[in-house]
């Protein structure tokens, strides 16, 4: 059982938050607070394993409260302000939802402080090696070109063809955007726009809507549509190391 805490200096906020925690088998309610000094006060003095902690606060931000909090519990952030989520990534904040937040969303998030909980076991047998790589068609016939994973730093949809951008070139091929989406892996590679699709290896930083890539020449932008999973996807590779950026 996940003992936790809802921070948040709007009390319809926090009733929100006090009926999912209800609804969720695995978690307890320690308490809520809409004061951060208060909630600093609540974990020092009593069992609290995760805070679901708002952002944009009197007093102090959560961005100020989670490293005081370093150690002693979880945090996930709740906010309606997606323009926060790089700040709270580089904190690590367990996960980062954004209002209005669906309970499955909330469940999912929870999920991860019950993961981090769990005692690690090996897997007896090796996952298979997916395959890193793939093949597309060039502008002759029988042509064909291997483009490794790896290498691809983002994908530029037209019309009927693609524009595969790699770090040291530009392939051409007669292929839809969604149809190459389906053949590259999800966890490495995120639709981010209507016409791009970006490798998350190969992102430096978000500027507002523009995505810089590590090789600090070319950008893709970010569209209102894919935002929000775009922002979910990133909290999935924070989690799993600093160098995820």
């Amino acid at each position: 059982m996940i003992s936790c805490l809802i921070v948040d200096d709007e009390q319809a906020a926090i009733d929100i938050l006090r009926q999912y925690v209800e609804k969720t088998p695995f978690l307890t309610l320690a308490g809520t607070t809409t004061n951060p000094i208060e909630a600093l006060r609540l974990v020092a003095t009593q069992p609290v394993d995760l805070v679901f902690l708002d952002i944009h606060m009197p007093q102090l931000s959560g961005l100020e409260v989670l490293p005081l909090l370093r150690g002693k519990c979880q945090v996930i952030f709740t906010t309606a302000y997606s323009e926060f989520a790089v700040p709270a990534f580089e904190l690590e904040a367990l996960d980062y939802l954004l209002k209005p937040i669906a309970f499955e969303r909330f469940v999912k998030a929870s999920q991860k402080a019950l993961k981090a909980q769990a005692p690690v076991t090996l897997p007896v047998l090796p996952a298979a090696l997916p395959d890193d790589y793939i093949f597309v068609k060039g502008d002759s016939k029988g042509h064909m070109r291997k483009v490794a994973f790896n290498d691809i730093v983002y994908v530029e949809g037209l019309k009927n063809y693609v524009s595969i951008y790699t770090e040291q070139e530009r392939i051409i091929t007669l292929l839809n955007i969604k149809d190459l989406q389906e053949r590259l892996p999800a966890t490495r590679f995120m639709r981010v726009h209507k016409s791009y699709i970006v490798s998350l290896d190969k992102i430096k930083a978000l500027d507002g809507n523009l995505i810089l890539f590590r090789d600090g020449k070319a950008t893709a932008p970010l569209g209102d549509t894919y935002r929000r999973g775009f922002f979910e996807a990133l909290q999935r590779h924070v989690v799993g190391g600093k160098s995820a950026e």
